[in-house]
């Protein structure tokens, strides 16, 4: 649960118990022989177990699961068993009770392991538990939780930490399938590995004599997407084609908007036949598909061998042209099994299309003969392809010989570009750049407490006027940040103001620096660096009277310029007011 804890979505946009239903029945229709309810947390949804007694009634329906954090499971699961539960799924990422509480933000250990009891109890085999692991956080307790399995019908499945909005993901703490099974073979070298379904997204294994069984869900280090079969409808309705995808398709809004069955069907064949062939790899995590763009020389020359690592070059189209063609059932269209759709696509028009979003992401309208459109840009250099010719250059424009358009699309980069291949530290050559107006604001906030924000605000501080010598000091920073930041390049300058404000409330000085210039590169370091050294100016001239002072949030309020494009930091996100007009005892 992230620290702000989380938006709630108003009832009246969630798909009612009758809408999910009506979906549910047709998916089976077509095919779906499971229906996971998960969330959130399905649970807390008054009517969970009518919806789970109707799923039941749908003739061809095989499975239907639930997976819930376990805090109400033991009190509810009796009825959801008589209303045709079959499946259990239980989230837990540690074993340690004060852990459980600062993972989840609240209490409820022990009514997760009353759940699981009761879940045994009443004949679920397995129990599947999904523990995700983070280094630093809960992979020292891989044992314990294998040790869980010895006396239970447990599934323990270890899950590859993934990044998601507001996880603060970073691969550092990732912990991969290969290292924790690793792990646990020293501590059980006897360990035994389990056969599974070809559409499973788990690798099992077994302790001898141990009641249950481990799995592992290596969706970043060996992503199981060619042979996942599961799609995902939001509480609101959205349908996804990939957990890990941003693209949805809002069923409900085409529901309530009184869509035909077969309408819905062709709504949702649409969606399933973009479905990739994979999402990232882990130093990727802003590129999914890298790798149908670095399936050959060329784009791997382009993007550069720093990538190759993580990439595994597809084998050839002309070996893949050999297995059998089948039909999908939702888009009646003839594939090849596991291929990606941009792949059908090209077999059957002649044309390459890749997407690279964070790069730039490309959508081709099924039901439109018009030319694929570049929909978003990233930044840091540029790549130009055509689209007839298959040649690339860095540097230079997207170009679409046959209608004529040209985008620029510009690379995001996962590197640091102050280091060089051997990571050491090195200034980025900036020659090649073009001239452009660049300009930047930061702030800084500098909390004197009420004894000397008096004595600046009457000016009776002994060094003299601190707000004016603070000022001082902000511009002569500006100029020399290159001096001051090793690979900071020496700008010339067009313009620098500082400007200090007092905040009565917060009894704090309040620092806006501006910079500008016209050049090849951008000034957000000068406009820092001016901020941060009239900060500490304010900090040494008052320290005489207290040592009670905090300097606070220097950051970037907005830059113009440069291939990255504008930034702009909302003022909501700012715990002082705006400044760009100075109260009225400013420097």
């Amino acid at each position: 649960m992230p620290e702000e804890g989380v938006q709630l979505t108003p009832k009246s946009e969630l798909l009612t118990a009758q809408e999910i239903i009506t979906l549910a029945r047709l998916f089976v229709k077509e095919g779906v022989e499971k229906i996971r309810l998960t969330g959130g947390e399905p649970l807390i949804r008054p009517d969970v177990v009518d919806i789970v007694g109707q799923l039941y009634k749908l003739e061809g329906l095989k499975t239907i699961a639930v997976t819930t954090n376990g805090i109400n499971l033991a009190r509810l699961l009796p009825r959801l068993k008589e209303a045709g539960l079959n499946a259990i799924n239980i989230s837990l990422d540690t074993l340690v009770p004060a852990k459980f509480e600062f993972i989840v933000r609240r209490k409820g250990f022990h009514k997760v392991m009353e759940g699981i009891h009761k879940a045994t109890e009443l004949g679920y085999r397995p129990v599947k538990v999904n523990c995700v692991v983070m280094r630093g956080l809960n992979e020292d307790e891989l044992l314990n939780f294998v040790h869980f399995t010895k006396d239970l019908p447990l599934d323990v499945r270890f899950i590859e930490y993934m990044p998601f909005d507001g996880n603060k993901w970073n691969f550092k703490k990732m912990v991969s399938y290969k290292e924790m099974l690793d792990t646990i073979k020293q501590r059980w070298p006897e360990l035994e590995k389990l056969p599974c379904e070809a559409s499973s997204t788990a690798k099992s294994y077994k302790v001898p004599h141990f009641q249950g069984q481990i799995s592992f869900i290596t969706s970043m280090s060996e992503h199981f997407c060619g042979s996942c079969n599961r799609l995902r409808i939001t509480a609101d309705g959205n349908l996804k084609v990939c957990l890990f995808g941003s693209s949805e398709v809002s069923l409900r809004d085409h529901l309530r908007s009184g869509a035909s069955e077969e309408e819905l069907v062709q709504i949702i064949g649409a969606a399933v036949s973009r479905k990739k062939k994979q999402h990232a790899e882990p130093a990727l995590m802003s590129f999914p598909l890298c790798q149908d763009a670095l399936k050959n020389l060329l784009y791997s020359k382009l993007w550069g061998h720093a990538f190759s690592h993580w990439l595994t070059l597809r084998a050839s189209l002309s070996k893949q042209m050999g297995k059998a063609l089948i039909r999908n059932k939702l888009t009646k269209q003839l594939i090849l099994p596991r291929f990606h759709p941009e792949q059908q696509w090209y077999l059957r028009t002649g044309i390459l299309q890749t997407q690279l979003r964070g790069f730039c992401g490309f959508q081709k309208d099924l039901s439109s003969t018009s030319d694929t459109k570049c929909l978003e840009a990233s930044s840091v250099g540029q790549v130009s392809m055509d689209c007839q010719s298959k040649e690339a250059s860095p540097g230079s424009e997207f170009s679409n010989r046959n209608s004529g358009s040209c985008t620029k699309i510009h690379l995001a980069s996962n590197n640091l570009t102050h280091t060089d291949e051997e990571g050491r530290a090195s200034m980025v050559d900036i020659g090649g750049k073009p001239d452009s107006r660049r300009s930047a604001v930061a702030v800084a906030f500098v909390r004197l407490g009420e004894k000397a924000f008096g004595m600046v605000r009457q000016n009776q501080m002994k060094k003299g006027d601190v707000l004016a010598v603070a000022q001082i000091a902000g511009i002569q920073g500006a100029k020399l940040t290159s001096q001051l930041i090793p690979l900071c390049h020496n700008i010339p300058l067009s313009h620098v103001e500082v400007s200090l404000s007092l905040d009565e409330a917060s009894c704090a000085v309040v620092i806006r620096c501006s910079c500008q210039t016209w050049g090849k590169t951008g000034v957000e370091m000068e406009a820092l660096t001016a901020a941060s050294l009239a900060a500490l100016t304010v900090y040494d001239m008052c320290k005489a009277v207290t040592h009670d002072i905090v300097i606070e949030e220097v950051k970037l309020l907005r830059k113009t310029g440069g291939q990255r494009g504008d930034f702009s930091r909302s003022l909501e996100s700012t715990s002082y007011p705006d400044t760009s007009s100075p109260l009225d005892n400013h420097c």
